[in-house]
């Protein structure tokens, strides 16, 4: 069981943006990265194409080190660890700072 899914909310915690929150978008446990809605934003230069003749900048969200984000927990709406616990014979993941079962 791994201890961060896709669609979890997750506050940064170390880098340029330290502080914010969004939701996991995708995870790469092969590279240790993930990526973040609206979080780490890099503009983009577009080649002009079929769909976007004039070309131009695009906001492209980039990933970020696997270590540099904290689960929101549900409770205390801040950064937390998480713990493997087995209950009722199934394994659940549980946020350290309050206790509380993660979906």
């Amino acid at each position: 069981m791994q201890k961060l899914k896709v669609n979890d909310e997750v506050v940064v915690i170390a880098g340029k943006d330290k502080g914010k929150s969004g939701t996991l978008q995708k995870i790469n446990f092969k590279k240790n990265e993930v990526i973040v809605s609206g979080v780490n934003l890099v503009k983009k230069a577009l080649r002009p194409s079929q769909e976007n003749p004039q070309g131009g900048f695009a906001e492209v969200e980039r990933p970020l080190h696997i270590s540099n984000v904290a689960v929101v927990s549900p409770k205390t709406k801040k950064g937390t660890r998480v713990r493997i616990e087995e209950k009722d014979g199934k394994k659940v993941r549980v946020a350290v700072a309050c206790g509380s079962v993660l979906s």
